[in-house]
């Protein structure tokens, strides 16, 4: 191995080496996402005192008139590649060596081109049966802590400083300030 015009520094290619560490990054970036899901605001269609359940449905119906109305159109893109110029380096007087230069393909994803338009079918199927989007944030553990714990079944009347807490099981509590108070 001493012959080598370059010197040996390791037995895993570079290749291998930038394969690691984006699987690093991504499990990384996963436990970021799992760990902001939990403070992610409650996104749900509202109308002051129906009922969850109907609300349930009534999304639901949505959803599948949307999705047959814009359905999933799916195309393959790609980003353009990267040209990463050739190095040299130099370990003392006369012990230099080039590394070529490469090219790094772009990243190929899919998108769904009437993603959009599919959310905007059923916000207006939702708005024609009454229904407005509302955005809650999660609630703090001092608003938790002064009500009783139970999963809201109608829709209550919302103000300015409402908020949730979300069960294991999917439910939902949205708690209002005359509940905290």
């Amino acid at each position: 191995m001493t012959d080598a015009p370059q010197p040996v520094n390791s037995i895993v290619n570079r290749t291998s080496l930038r394969q690691a560490g984006r699987m690093k990054t991504a499990l990384r970036m996963s436990a970021l996402a799992f760990c902001l899901s939990a403070c992610a605001p409650l996104s749900i269609y509202y109308r002051e005192g129906e009922s969850v359940s109907r609300m349930q449905t009534e999304t639901t119906q949505c959803q599948v008139k949307a999705l047959k109305d814009a359905p999933v159109a799916t195309q393959i893109r790609q980003s353009p590649p990267i040209y990463y110029p050739p190095r040299t380096y130099c370990h003392g007087p006369g012990q230099c060596y080039t590394r070529p230069g490469w090219w790094e393909p772009g990243r190929v994803y899919s998108v769904d081109a009437n993603a959009g338009l599919r959310k905007r079918v059923e916000a207006q199927c939702m708005a024609q049966k009454g229904f407005r989007p509302v955005s809650l944030p999660p609630c703090r553990q001092n608003v938790k802590s002064q009500v009783t714990a139970r999963r809201t079944t109608r829709l209550p009347a919302l103000a300015g400083n409402s908020c949730f807490v979300k069960f294991d099981d999917g439910s939902f509590q949205i708690i209002t300030p005359a509940q905290a108070g």
